[in-house]
């Protein structure tokens, strides 16, 4: 199931970039509406309140969660709109970097050794990758996949504070303030609210399913895989998504997207190695037998 998170999620990108006839706002708004209705149907079907009242009622951290949601989602499709789907991806894939700092700051969890290096082989992937294109026009793009990998790790932090809270709430919440920010922008530039049919089915695809299954099967693999391990699963997203650009898109990532988009996933599933050994040289030292 953590495996197949990842996998589920990455055919999003492929979505959003075939849905040539949307900008990011237009396609977050049903993108965030497709969301919203699989939840919601969901929910009613298992017998819950109304999650999207939930996610605005259920305190400050909530609210919070739904921002960096919010943040993230917003990054992530304006990036793969305005720059490559590979460096969208492999600069999404600093999002565990990013939550290591975060943690340190909010959580005041230790940075070892082993961990720093991690910070600081990403980032050197990160300034390889952008360096190739700053002449390239998609420096926005760059930036927006890294304000996405914030918004992914802030979300992480809060989730971390609490483990024992009921996030489900967070995806139809942060939809629903995508729905009214994305409009207002929308309006704000004098397009319509409603793009071409073809786009439209493409971001439901995009919200109902991929973003609302491929999260179920996080949660779930989340309870019964060590943390560490998730990591390293939740990188096939990022992974695959340069391949499906390449095989459905004939998009073509350059040498610098390629050689540090390697540093970064090589620095990530590296620490996360480390850290899964560690923990199973603690479970052994627990173990009497």
């Amino acid at each position: 199931m953590g495996l197949g998170a990842g996998i589920v999620w990455s055919f999003g990108s492929i979505t959003a970039r075939l849905a040539k006839g949307a900008d990011a706002f237009q396609y977050l708004i049903w993108r965030s509406l497709g969301i919203i209705l699989v939840v919601e149907a969901i929910g009613r079907l298992s017998g819950k309140p109304t999650q999207m009242v939930r996610a605005f009622t259920s305190g400050r951290a909530m609210h919070i969660a739904n921002v960096m949601l919010l943040l993230a989602s917003i990054g992530f499709v304006y990036a793969v709109k305005t720059t490559t789907v590979a460096n969208a991806a492999f600069l999404g894939a600093t999002t565990p970097v990013f939550g290591v700092i975060l943690a340190r700051i909010f959580l005041g969890e230790r940075l070892d050794r082993v961990t720093v290096a991690t910070v600081a082989a990403a980032f050197v992937g990160v300034t390889i990758m952008v360096a190739g294109d700053v002449a390239g026009g998609s420096m926005i793009g760059n930036l927006a996949a890294l304000a996405s990998a914030v918004g992914f790790a802030g979300y992480a932090v809060v989730v971390r504070s609490n483990p024992d809270e009921d996030w489900a709430p967070v995806l139809p919440g942060y939809g629903l303030l995508m729905i009214i920010i994305c409009s207002i922008v929308t309006v704000a530039n004098g397009k319509p609210l409603v793009p071409p049919a073809h786009d439209i089915w493409l971001a439901l695809l995009h919200g109902g399913v991929f973003i609302v299954v491929g999260t179920y099967l996080f949660n779930v693999a989340s309870r019964r895989v060590p943390a560490a391990a998730m990591t390293i699963f939740a990188q096939t997203e990022m992974v695959l998504v340069p391949i499906w650009a390449f095989l459905i898109l004939d998009d073509v990532p350059s040498a610098t997207t390629l050689v540090g988009g390697v540093v970064i996933i090589t620095a990530i599933v590296t620490k996360a190695a480390v850290d899964s050994q560690r923990q199973q040289d603690e479970i052994r030292v627990m173990e009497p037998f």
